[in-house]
């Protein structure tokens, strides 16, 4: 325990004396536009690639082994990694990819002028989260520099696109990238996220039939069925309101009755965040006419992105919302012959949950670590997703903890510089206790 103590005070000495290191790095990386290119195309913003550039090198200057590789065309992951024992090996997961700026008149700083001001670190990327890759860099250089050598492996990963997914690590996943544990370095404000609820996006494709508006009574209002009546339409916005207001029910009662002791009551919610209706059911899935209301349309397009807590399983959750959606069915005659599909990983997302124990060693580590550097933390859990998901999704021990700001995914993004010193003093701690030293 006195040499880990020991080994702990040489990499925090180390980080001190080269203090400004951590911002520099931000700062160079921010001043790389790298916003995601499936939100906004741009060649000059879109530069993913040249950020690699940059860590790239940084990473071999510190003995790393290299593997880089495009994820998609001109959009590369870059993992460096020392090598070690796999009984203790960590990986450190920071995304290169940020969201556009927005409207550039709500800024009051360069967007990507990483300007300092009363010790806040500005720009797209700042603290979501450039801040955090650069923390891990700075923590392993700072345990490089105090001469240091790791018991366990050491891997850092610079992945994209998990503003839109995280294919980046999904496919970091995919060809072995994985460790003991892993500690994802997204904003925190100190704390040790050690859980995550799993996210899946669904696609609930409601069909009528058909119908010219001026027959809507034949369809709403008791006919006889005589040999003159025309074929009665179904309009699938009728349908489709019907289904909300049960669906709504539905989330009700999963948020009330259950809850994870880390997470908000309620957290595990179901957003209708797209509707589509109309006339013919295109290719793309989507109704081809949306602009003509003389049509009862037959087609209505629900959207949903759909939280469940951490200590549930994926299967659960869809045996559970698919028979929610089949009991629906059986109280309409129409659903019963036509019943409502269902589309899962819409756009190929899907996000496991995490659910890390309070009382794992790397949890209970950054947390002394930090209450040693004059932090509160808490370990808590996490409300949104990210990258944690897919290594917890291949069995790997993982949290989140990071850096304090304000204004990520919206304008004057800021990182606190103070607490980015702090993070990556922590994180160099937590890494000599896990991984131990020879």
């Amino acid at each position: 325990m006195e040499s880990l103590e020991a080994a702990v005070e040489a990499a925090w000495a180390a980080i001190d004396r080269e203090r400004s290191y951590v911002t520099e790095l931000t700062q160079k990386m921010i001043r790389i536009p790298s916003v995601n290119p499936k939100f906004l195309k741009d060649p000059i913003q879109n530069r993913e690639d040249a950020v690699q550039d940059l860590i790239e090198p940084t990473l071999k200057s510190l003995g790393m082994a290299i593997d880089r590789w495009d994820v998609f065309p001109g959009r590369p992951n870059v993992v460096g990694q020392l090598a070690g024992s796999e009984k203790r090996s960590l990986l450190l997961c920071g995304h290169i990819d940020v969201v556009p700026i927005g409207e550039r008149s709500a800024w009051t700083m360069d967007p990507f002028g990483a300007e300092i001001k009363d010790g806040r670190l500005y720009g797209r990327g700042a603290i979501d989260m450039k801040s955090g890759l650069a923390a891990a860099i700075a923590a392993v250089r700072g345990i490089k520099a105090a001469g240091i050598e790791l018991d366990g492996r050491v891997s850092i990963h610079s992945v994209i696109d998990e503003e839109a997914g995280g294919f980046g690590a999904i496919d970091a996943v995919k060809r072995g990238h994985l460790a003991k544990a892993a500690i994802i370095t997204e904003p925190s404000w100190g704390n040790i996220l050690v859980s995550e609820g799993g996210l899946e996006w669904i696609r609930v494709t409601i069909t009528g039939r058909q119908g010219h508006s001026a027959w809507r009574y034949n369809e709403i209002w008791p006919q006889r069925d005589e040999p003159d009546r025309p074929a009665r339409a179904v309009n699938a916005i009728d349908i489709a309101a019907r289904f909300l207001d049960a669906l709504r029910h539905f989330e009700s009662s999963r948020c009330r009755y259950r809850q994870h002791p880390l997470l908000p009551p309620g957290m595990n919610t179901i957003n209708v965040g797209a509707m589509r209706a109309g006339a013919g059911l295109g290719r793309d899935g989507l109704p081809l006419v949306m602009t003509n209301p003389a049509i009862i349309p037959d087609v209505a397009v629900i959207d949903l992105d759909y939280k469940f807590l951490p200590n549930q399983a994926k299967e659960d959750v869809r045996s559970e919302f698919e028979a929610f959606v089949h009991h629906f069915c059986q109280q309409d005659l129409w659903l019963q012959q036509n019943p409502i599909k269902i589309y899962w990983e819409l756009s190929g997302l899907h996000f496991p949950p995490m659910n890390t124990s309070s009382d794992h060693p790397i949890a209970q580590s950054l947390f002394k670590r930090r209450v040693q550097l004059g932090g509160e933390p808490k370990i808590t859990g996490f409300i949104a997703v990210a990258d944690c998901a897919h290594y917890a999704g291949a069995g790997v021990d993982s949290m989140i903890y990071g850096a304090s700001g304000d204004g990520l995914h919206s304008s004057d993004e800021y990182v606190v510089i103070a607490s980015l010193e702090e993070t990556t003093k922590t994180l160099a701690a937590g890494i000599i206790d896990w991984c131990g030293i020879r």
